[in-house]
């Protein structure tokens, strides 16, 4: 079938589908023409059809959405809790207000539970939207005759649509023009093949998606370039038709998710267990049935962190925030958990080490070197002697597919289209130049673009009464393919010595970190040649050297990867001493001789060698390499076990970025393709961004940990007691249900986010990466909840039964309202809560003192604490708090006794972790 056109376009006559006809009748079509749309026409069209985006997938209703938090499996737990409790309370005879306020409690628990839950993920997906919204997506169109780059959703029905290698199309076209075109359909129909388009028409009754002529949105160009008369945009295309369809799939759960899942599951069924033995352990201790279910219910309570799916939420809110922060946009949750573990960065040079604004320095043509003053785009300075290079700068200044837009308000000179290409546009302008003169005297008439393979670009110009093929690529490339030589104004043989002294040449300009070009060109009888007769039999006119500055912060960032234990391999298109003379500069390569392969290099090798190159330690570099090349270093570093970033800008990064555990593409110079093939978004284009955000990684894995750590110790403080008391035969629970809630939420849950939100620990790059078998509750973790909620739970005990035996009241004389046993819990409540705080503060850091990090460096941390202690304040001195929790008002000796054990806590902690830094640094001295 064929795509329909657009309500309020008509048919041209006959009826017959835009496919089928030639192109000077799809502009009438479409009313449009071959300068583009003019600026009304397109507002007009705009106001008809509305924005070029697919609509926002089906959201369920908002109130869905809520009810959905009621199904967590804590929340279950507490649900099933507070059913059973209310039934207790209206089958018991006399009816107990206390298990009434209980089943209400649990129940305001898990209302309160869902809201902070409701919150963060409506918080995160609005989140998540604007910073989408950051990428940019562009296209170039022609309106008004002039070329233009505008924001993709501005596409309208008839706008003409300039195509090229890397860019993903717009909207769903007819090609009106199109040279060596080749399209990537894998979005639509599966097949990784780019497959070739022309602009010929092509019958009726061909099916939209195999006629030759027509691209559609979601798809990108391979190769080649062209232009398209826009058929459909949003909705209406055949893109927007198969997103309808899927829109509504379920989102994949990440490992983190299937592991907070799986550990609520055995906690979960941990707590049903336990609370269930206490029971029965009660009931033949001639204790009530409903005072026994109580207390085991309070057991239960006590296992299940209530406010785990709320942090886990906010910590990974806090942390996707904090990289956008540092321009790293993470598109899935899996790229945060991955980063943490990342074990080799495959970077290239251009864009990302470097600041992606080729310079030209130096030209060399006819063993003369002529030095080129000014830097970035604008056209302004000097070429040493221009007169001996003009011919070779015109030559490169044709040759090119890029624009120069002048400044416009704080935006300086910048290059739309190729970076290389801008730095000859500007370097001919130098020279002298009027290149829209030389444009319309030498027009041209065909070319055959620039690719990978070929590392070259030639173009067809009619030259007064015939043509002339204008070529510029890589130096070899360009170089194999000349038999003349064009020496001091005289076209002379390529004889062997003069080809060494041009490879010197080249050789000495990538030295120092230049990038190269070669300039050729011939002349031709034919305006369409083939590419072998284009690219052949050439005259070398010279070369051209470009640098393109490391970034100031990108050494200092690839320390920090080394000291993290992260390898660095350059894989880079490159000539091999232009891309070792950068890696030098940056401190990839730090000395000696690295190991240097090109793609000739790779090509020979079969897997079992290239396993074994890249098993062996020491610098690498990878390079005039192509996709292929590139795909195959990260397959075979990811056999050895690596987890393996990769960053890429164009459409050929694309296989590498989609295949590796991390997938970094260049948000600001990068193409479509890269970016949705990407994880990770650089919109800074900086490899420090990377650096930064392995450091975030690594830090919301600690920080998850940490909480875990800090609200399990408390469940081991609340539980422990509860377990004392039981098997001792003490009639009387040392914590109630309800305070055991007011513990779990009111009093751990801000802390808890706060510590979500604790920024990296100094040393967190000073680690070597985590191995990706490695679980959060992991035992090293399991023996620090039961050390720090070991200790808390001998002193909340303690303090129990301490001020009962102080205030000389025999045990057999209390009973639940006795005001000494009311005392009791509420010490043993405070005593927690206190704890708490100081276990907050020394899960901060794994093994640093919490001193070196400042006692003070959290405030929300603090502040939360403050509040904390605050409830529990309120809890032991106002009254209608004492009556929902059974508590009293506490002394200061009482505070102070409280306040003491958790001093205690953190001290213990402090030597603790004395003692590992203590061992380690033996361990590190015996290596060394």
């Amino acid at each position: 079938m064929t795509t329909p056109l657009p309500v309020g376009q008509e048919l041209p006559a006959g009826g017959i589908s835009v496919q089928a006809l030639a192109t000077p009748d799809v502009y009438g079509a479409t009313g449009s023409a071959p300068h583009g749309l003019s600026s009304a026409e397109v507002a007009q069209r705009q106001v008809t059809a509305g924005a070029n985006e697919l609509p926002h997938p089906g959201r369920r209703r908002l109130w869905r959405r809520f009810a959905r938090q009621f199904t967590d499996l804590f929340a279950v737990v507490l649900e099933v809790a507070a059913g059973i409790t209310f039934l207790a309370y209206i089958l018991g005879e006399p009816r107990d207000r206390g298990t009434f306020q209980l089943a209400v409690a649990i129940l305001g628990v898990v209302v309160l539970n869902a809201i902070i839950g409701f919150t963060q993920e409506y918080s995160a997906e609005r989140t998540a939207e604007a910073l989408r919204a950051m990428v940019p997506h562009t296209c170039r169109v022609l309106r008004d005759g002039v070329r233009r780059e505008i924001a993709v959703r501005d596409v309208v029905f008839g706008d003409v649509v300039l195509l090229e290698a890397g860019d993903a199309v717009p909207a769903d076209c007819r090609l009106v023009e199109a040279r060596d075109l080749a399209v990537d359909n894998s979005a639509l129909t599966g097949e990784s093949r780019p497959v070739p388009r022309t602009a010929q028409p092509v019958p009726e009754r061909t099916p939209a998606l195999e006629a030759a002529n027509r691209l559609f949105m979601g798809t990108s160009i391979a190769a080649g370039n062209g232009r398209g008369v826009v058929l459909a945009i949003g909705a209406a295309t055949e893109f927007g038709r198969i997103f309808r369809l899927t829109s509504a799939a379920p989102y994949a759960t990440s490992p983190l998710q299937r592991q907070i899942a799986t550990m609520a599951r055995w906690v979960s069924l941990v707590a049903l267990v336990v609370g269930a033995s206490m029971f029965v352990v009660r009931l033949p201790s001639g204790q009530p049935t409903v005072a026994s279910f109580v207390f085991a219910l309070g057991v239960m309570v006590a296992l299940v962190p209530e406010g785990l799916p709320a942090t886990l939420s906010v910590s990974l809110a806090i942390a996707v925030r904090r990289m956008a922060h540092r321009q790293a946009l993470v598109k899935r949750l899996l790229a945060v958990e991955t980063l943490g573990s990342t074990t080799v960065i495959c970077t290239d040079k251009t864009g990302t080490l470097t600041k992606a604004e080729m310079t030209v320095t130096r030209l060399w043509a006819g063993g003369q070197t002529h030095a080129v003053s000014g830097v970035g785009y604008a056209p302004t300075g000097t070429v040493t002697d221009p007169t001996p290079v003009r011919e070779m700068l015109r030559v490169a200044a044709l040759c090119c597919d890029a624009r120069l837009v002048p400044p416009a308000g704080p935006v300086g000179w910048r290059v739309l289209g190729d970076t290389t290409e801008g730095a000859l546009l500007a370097a001919a302008a130098k020279g002298g130049l009027d290149l829209e003169a030389a444009e319309a005297a030498t027009p041209r008439v065909s070319e055959f673009p620039f690719d990978s393979t070929r590392k070259l670009m030639s173009t067809v110009h009619r030259v007064g009464g015939g043509y002339a093929a204008y070529v510029k690529g890589a130096p070899g490339e360009v170089l194999g393919r000349c038999t003349h030589v064009d020496w001091r104004g005289e076209r002379q043989p390529l004889t062997g010595a003069l080809r060494r002294a041009v490879a010197d040449a080249g050789d000495a300009m990538a030295a120092d970190g230049s990038r190269v070009l070669a300039v050729a060109e011939r002349t031709l009888d034919d305006p369409r040649p083939s590419r072998d007769v284009a690219e052949s039999e050439l005259t070398l006119l010279g070369l051209t050297a470009m640098t393109d500055p490391p970034r100031p912060d990108v050494a200092g960032a690839v320390a920090d990867c080394r000291r993290a234990g992260i390898r660095i391999v350059m894989v880079s298109g490159d000539h091999p001493l232009t891309a070792e003379a950068i890696a030098r500069r940056v401190g990839i390569v730090r000395g000696g001789v690295p190991t240097v392969v090109t793609g000739a290099r790779l090509d020979r090798m079969d897997e079992t060698a290239l396993d074994a190159l890249l098993a062996v330690s020491g610098d690498l570099l990878f390079c005039r390499v192509n996709p292929e090349h590139k795909m195959r270093v990260v397959n075979g570093l990811q056999r050895r076990g690596e987890v393996v970033a990769v960053t890429g800008d164009g459409a050929n990064d694309a296989p590498a970025l989609k295949h590796a555990d991390i997938g970094v593409a260049m948000g600001a110079s990068g193409t479509d393709v890269a970016r949705e093939a990407a994880v990770m978004v650089l919109l800074d284009d900086s490899f420090a961004s990377i650096a930064a955000a392995v450091r975030l990684g690594r830090s919301v894995y600690h920080n998850i940990r940490k909480f875990l750590v800090y609200v399990f110790s408390s469940n081991v403080g609340e539980l422990v007691p509860l377990l004392v008391v039981t098997f001792a035969g003490f009639p009387l629970v040392p914590l109630l249900a309800v305070q055991v809630l007011a513990i779990d939420l009111g009093s751990d849950v801000l802390p808890a986010l706060a510590l979500g939100a604790e920024p990296p620990e100094p040393d967190v790059m000073d680690q070597p990466p985590r191995s990706r078998r490695e679980r959060l509750m992991s035992l090293a973790v399991a023996r620090r909840i039961l050390f720090l909620g070991g200790i808390q739970a001998a002193g909340v005990t303690f303090a129990f039964f301490w001020h009962i035996h102080n205030s000389g009241v025999p045990f057999d004389a209390l009973s639940e309202d006795h005001p000494v046993y009311r005392e009791a819990l509420t010490i043993t409540q405070a005593g927690i809560v206190l704890s708490q705080f100081f276990v907050a503060l020394a899960v901060r850091t794994d093994r640093q003192s919490v001193l070196r990090v400042g006692l003070l460096s959290n405030p929300g941390l603090l502040a939360a604490g403050g509040l904390g202690l605050a409830l529990m304040a309120g809890i032991s001195y106002l009254p209608p708090l004492q009556s929902i929790f059974h508590t009293a008002a506490l002394d200061a000796a009482d505070w102070a006794l409280a306040a003491a054990f958790g001093l205690l806590l953190l001290v213990l902690e402090e030597l603790r972790k004395w003692w590992l830094r203590r061992r380690q640094s033996r361990k590190e001295a015996r290596t060394s």
